[in-house]
């Protein structure tokens, strides 16, 4: 399997996706060394509708082979968030008269990954029967979520099931600068070296 996903058509990457996921080893958390069963699933941010519809189409083919997904979408889960707190009208009348700055550090505490993000995965992971959970919406509540914060709290809370994080833009692993997921293929700021990269691993 090609580690160049640009020159991937989308059907082999359906395809390795769903062989991979399927299978007893990514399913058994084999062949990962004692590290989470973290994964990223990288695209072209250009691509981002037509992997949105690549992720619905393997959702429903794995549950037709009995393979259960969890789907967390950060951007969907966010809006939840602040609607339980009751605050989403008051920040989206605040958006026009305050800094985006101010903007964000607000969206920051409201939805941080500790306090708040990372405990509501966790109910609803505690609510659901899955074998993989995927986590979208990366590039939809950024810069106020951070990916790599959200996979280093999850680390205490989903160890027993795969995790793949759908990531709009490039994971890439050198010697010199370690690990790090290059949002948008451009913010190469987010370190993050403990999830594989699900084409690099085979079924």
């Amino acid at each position: 399997m090609t580690s160049d996903i640009a020159s991937m058509p989308m059907q082999d990457r359906f395809n390795h996706l769903l062989g991979v996921i399927s299978g007893r080893r990514f399913l058994n958390k084999q062949g990962l060394g004692n590290e989470v069963p973290f994964f990223i699933c990288p695209f072209r941010p250009e691509e981002a509708v037509a992997m949105a519809r690549l992720q619905r189409q393997l959702q429903n083919k794995l549950d037709q082979t009995g393979v259960r997904t969890l789907d967390i979408n950060l951007y969907d889960l966010s809006i939840e968030l602040l609607k339980e707190r009751g605050i989403l009208d008051q920040i989206i009348e605040m958006e026009a008269s305050v800094s985006k700055a101010e903007l964000k550090e607000l969206l920051q505490g409201v939805l941080d990954p500790e306090a708040h993000l990372v405990p509501a995965i966790a109910k609803r992971m505690n609510d659901a029967e899955f074998d993989v959970m995927f986590i979208s919406g990366v590039g939809e509540v950024f810069p106020y979520i951070r990916s790599h914060n959200v996979l280093n709290n999850l680390q205490s809370v989903a160890k027993e099931k795969p995790t793949l994080m759908f990531f709009p833009g490039a994971y890439t692993h050198s010697l010199e600068t370690g690990a790090s997921l290059d949002l948008f293929g451009r913010l190469r700021d987010d370190k993050y070296y403990r999830a594989f990269n699900i084409y690099h691993y085979d079924a």
